[in-house]
């Protein structure tokens, strides 16, 4: 199993996860998915939330901001949408995008296991 496949199968393992995925917001493309739910089309999430990221870095960028993005977290009604940006050097250019249930999960927990799973991501 590839590193990929094992960081999407531990986001998934996050409690009240309904989606996750690795993607190239050059391109927009989920470079690897997986999902629980029919409901959300991690296709339209990973390209949409490539125009988010794209945005962000755009704004720190002309602020002339010294600072990089740790996460973006998006609050719905019903769901907790978490992106982060990958840091390691093999992996720039992507990033880490999860859905999750907000009934079921723990945001922080979250955001704190998705941080060390991009630790550990190589691509």
């Amino acid at each position: 199993m590839s590193n990929m496949d094992l960081a999407l199968k531990d986001m998934m393992g996050i409690d009240g996860a309904i989606g996750a995925a690795i993607v190239d917001y050059n391109s927009g493309m989920a470079l690897g998915m997986l999902g629980s739910s029919k409901a959300l089309d991690l296709q339209i999430a990973a390209a949409g939330n490539t125009e988010v990221v794209r945005a962000k870095l755009r704004t720190i960028e002309q602020l002339e901001l010294n600072e990089e993005i740790e996460d973006i977290l998006i609050s719905l009604y019903s769901q907790y949408h978490i992106i982060r940006p990958v840091t390691g050097r093999k992996s720039k250019g992507l990033f880490l995008y999860m859905a999750l249930d907000r009934g079921r999960a723990n945001l922080a927990m979250a955001r704190h296991r998705l941080k060390n799973i991009e630790e550990t991501l190589e691509v």
